[in-house]
């Protein structure tokens, strides 16, 4: 390897190393401020460092990772996601009695699983980069061990992790055996120049399926509300922003020259994009849970991502892009407003935890009602923008029935969004307890929904950086 390839791998290099440094850390002294710390600190390094790299890129470094414009990208909103839930975790975690530290350790380990996904053009570091990730998140998710609901989280997390794991194996071997390569710029050649490859049409299906899993898209879901109810509320904004855009991200790269093209394909993705839309939002209505209530809005969120992906093309990749960073924002603000509302004993993440909020802290229930809006596609919200850009990404691309379903579901949506927040005007229960906000959560939920106003105001900057730097990944 040339120097250009470490320049190239800079971002992960960052990460790693700073996994390495806070594990050294944590062997010598314990210290929950200063891990904490480290890890914000390798992490702003990772996010920074993508400036330095891009005159570098593209870059193919080995056979396993190319270092493009598009996975800088995402390689910088994935270290930006990460910081904001290392600052939120310190806020969540300080006081509770038990060993915090090593839960940044496992953060810095999924959030380098994350970028190795997105930089993957090769079934090896695919198969690598998923691991690194679900072996993390096995563990970040039942972090809380003392609490039933932790463990029964990761324990599912663990089965269906497993098993989605064999559906892409098994996937990955079909395409093999068939194309005899396992690079995803070949494989799109292979499928293009010859007929008779009768085993790529099931293995694509098994990795979609495999992909499926892990996005939590109908119907491959069931794992989705509780695991989001059971994780701690930092670890859950990490499982639905980080892990799910990284696999996005990917799920882009390995499609869009080659499987999306395909038929019967595109017309199971059409079906699992109107399955998501409408099984989320319907079944969110029937949750009185606020964890359970984002966790089927992120399922129909992803729903709303697939038209975009379909819709294909140069507008159809800049709708997604920035749709992910309007989710990101959105969903990283509501499950940090989930984790600075939380106590010692447990998430509040009942309906009830939220009567009153607005009298009680003005500031945080203002906060939460820009993210809800948000996410519901309220005008002047980033989130609206987002959901804009994906209608026009699908009309371009005529999927004129997964436009009308998804205005449709979104319709529905609005209602229980709404429910929470007439939840927080509320008049508060008598005697109802109001915790100061911790500065690093106070921080973070201030910049979100500074972003959230921004974007949704003024999108033009960010439009610009995603034109620049997303260009159709190879």
């Amino acid at each position: 390897m040339s120097g250009a390839d470490f320049l190239a791998l800079l971002p992960l290099i960052l990460i790693a190393a700073t996994s390495i440094v806070v594990m050294l850390a944590i062997a010598v002294a314990r210290n929950h401020t200063l891990i904490a710390g480290l890890t914000v600190v390798g992490l702003t390094g990772a996010f920074v460092s993508v400036w330095l790299v891009a005159p570098v890129a593209p870059r193919q470094v080995t056979p396993l990772l190319v270092i493009d414009r598009y996975a800088l990208f995402y390689t910088a909103l994935l270290a930006a996601a990460a910081i904001a839930v290392a600052a939120l975790s310190h806020a969540y975690l300080h006081g509770r009695g038990i060993p915090a530290e090593e839960l940044y350790l496992l953060l810095l380990l999924a959030t380098l699983g994350c970028v190795v996904l997105v930089a993957s053009s090769h079934f090896v570091s695919f198969f690598l980069g998923l691991e690194i990730l679900s072996v993390s998140l096995y563990a970040m998710i039942a972090y809380l061990r003392e609490w039933e609901r932790p463990l029964e989280a990761g324990i599912k997390y663990l089965i269906l992790a497993a098993a989605s794991a064999a559906f892409l194996l098994f996937g990955m071997a079909l395409i093999y055996a068939d194309t005899g390569t396992m690079d995803f710029a070949r494989i799109a050649d292979i499928a293009a120049g010859r007929a008779n490859l009768p085993l790529l049409l099931p293995g694509t299906a098994l990795l979609v399926t495999g992909v499926g899993f892990k996005l939590a898209l109908v119907p491959f879901h069931l794992w989705t509300p509780d695991v989001y109810e059971g994780a701690p509320a930092p670890v859950t904004a990490f499982v639905a922003t980080a892990s799910k855009g990284a696999m996005f991200a990917l799920l882009v790269r390995y499609f869009y020259r080659s499987g999306s093209q395909h038929p019967g394909i595109a017309a199971v993705f059409s079906i699992i994009a109107l399955a998501s839309m409408f099984a989320g939002n319907l079944l969110a209505l029937l949750q009185a849970n606020v964890k359970r209530i984002l966790a089927y809005s992120s399922i129909a969120h992803l729903g709303y991502l697939l038209v975009a992906f379909l819709a294909g093309g140069p507008l159809g990749l800049e709708a997604i892009s920035f749709y992910l960073v309007a989710y990101f924002i959105t969903t990283l603000g509501a499950f940090g407003v989930v984790a600075a509302l939380s106590d010692r004993g447990r998430d509040a993440d009942d309906l009830e935890d939220y009567r009153g909020l607005f009298w009680r802290r003005p500031g945080t229930a203002v906060v939460f009602t820009a993210m809800l809006l948000s996410l519901a596609g309220i005008p002047l919200t980033a989130g609206f923008i987002g959901k804009f850009y994906v209608v026009a990404a699908g009309a371009s691309g005529a999927k004129w029935a997964l436009v009308l379903s998804l205005v449709v579901a979104s319709a529905i949506g609005l209602y229980y969004y709404l429910r929470i927040v007439v939840m927080m005007y509320r008049r508060p229960p008598e005697g109802a307890a109001v915790r100061a906000l911790a500065p690093a959560s106070g921080f973070v939920l201030a910049m979100l929904t500074a972003l959230l106003l921004w974007f949704g105001v003024y999108p033009t900057p960010l439009l610009n950086v995603i034109r620049a730097a997303v260009t159709m990944p190879q």
